[in-house]
């Protein structure tokens, strides 16, 4: 579609036109004529700026309600369903946005209480050792309930010997199984804190970004705004390719502005994924059930695939026999032989005549006399002109 830049003007009061038949005159008791002189320049000046900006808003003005109008026209010509379609994906792009900005609050809201918390506990001497004093609290306690159970459990020296053999033969079983666990959990932590350590470098680059964008957007429109005031300062003195100069300088600015804030969506769509990929990685068990799910999905497929593999072979198996044994029938068969031996006559009588039609279309292009005769004659018409020519001169003398 068309894309308009637009430009806001802010005026103060509506100005006021000129009549082109008032004749300005000057009263002789005016005594400071230089300055009243100064003034109305600078009226003028004034006047023709805002006339130009006036002319400028209204040509802008008319493309907005042309592409307006071209906008409802189309919606219009579309079918129902797809203006309704229309309808709800421009509802549900504005649900979106404002989703958008309810979520990027609660993040920053989270990120300060977080970075609050963590400098707390950081500058608390006190509050660390009453985490590490909990945590060792909890370990003894679990070991004297664990030691309580083992009093109560115990039996007949035989029985205590036979249970803690069967007790230390399921111990190395379970430690064995969760090696096993430990390894694979290891890697997946190393392998979901290396993505999440990428995730934290390119969040903390677009954040970066975001926080420079305002001072950027900023200078950019305070570079705006004086490239306004020097075209309008410099309009009456400027000529036409400075004025057209400046008018593509400011289009610049524009058109940086609409990629800036297209960029500034995109890296808010960015983060918004990043949040989401980061809150699948952070749920350990739903990713293990996923994949233990899709495991046991793959390998039914896999039985059901060998299945058929081994069916498909068979009937290959059996269609080239066939094939081998029609082959064989079909080398047989004198009709066969004949048909072979009447199709190499065939290409070789084909490779001739091609042989031929070539060496005919060779010797026509020799024997072509048309471009000789035709520059003959027209060498004869010159030369019988020129003739003509000098016959008549000399009548003439």
């Amino acid at each position: 579609g068309k894309t308009i830049a637009l430009t806001r003007w802010t005026f103060v009061g509506k100005p006021k036109k000129i009549k082109s038949d008032t004749a300005y005159t000057i009263s002789p008791s005016i005594c400071h004529e230089t300055k009243i002189n100064r003034n109305s320049r600078l009226s003028v000046s004034l006047w023709l700026s805002f006339t130009w900006k006036e002319k400028q808003i209204r040509s802008v003005e008319e493309e907005i309600e042309q592409e307006k109008q071209a906008a409802e026209g189309i919606i219009k010509n579309m079918s129902p369903e797809k203006q309704v379609k229309y309808i709800e994906m421009k509802t549900t792009n504005e649900k979106l946005l404002q989703e958008l900005d309810t979520l990027q609050q609660q993040l920053d809201s989270l990120n300060m209480k977080k970075e609050s918390l963590e400098s707390e506990i950081a500058h608390s001497q006190v509050k660390q050792e009453a985490v590490l004093l909990h945590e060792k609290l909890y370990e003894l306690e679990s070991h004297r309930d664990q030691m309580i159970a083992e009093d109560k459990n115990m039996g007949s020296p035989m029985e205590e010997r036979e249970r803690l053999l069967k007790q230390v033969k399921e111990d190395n079983q379970e430690i064995a199984s969760m090696e096993r666990q430990l390894a694979d959990i290891k890697e997946k932590v190393n392998q979901f804190s290396e993505e999440i350590r990428q995730l934290d470098m390119d969040l903390e680059e677009h954040q970066a970004f975001i926080e420079t964008f305002e001072e950027s957007k900023n200078q950019e429109l305070e570079r705006k705004a004086q490239i306004e005031a020097n075209i309008v300062s410099l309009l009456e003195h400027s000529s036409r390719v400075n004025s057209q100069r400046l008018q593509l300088d400011l289009q610049k600015m524009e058109l940086l502005e609409s990629k800036m804030t297209e960029e500034q969506q995109s890296l808010k769509n960015k983060i918004k994924q990043m949040i989401t990929d980061l809150e699948t990685y952070n749920d350990l068990a739903a990713l293990k059930s996923s994949g233990e799910e899709k495991k046991k999905k793959l390998h039914q497929e896999r039985t059901v695939l060998s299945t058929r593999r081994n069916a498909f072979k068979k009937i290959t198996e059996k269609l080239n026999t066939e094939c081998e044994t029609l082959k064989t029938q079909l080398q047989e068969n004198e009709t066969h032989s004949q048909l072979t031996n009447l199709e190499r006559k065939w290409q070789h009588h084909e490779q001739n005549n091609f042989v031929m039609k070539e060496f005919i279309a060779t010797k026509s292009q020799e024997s072509d006399y048309q471009s000789i005769m035709k520059n003959v004659s027209k060498q004869i018409a010159e030369y019988n002109k020129s003739i003509v020519d000098a016959l008549r001169s000399m009548s003439r003398n």
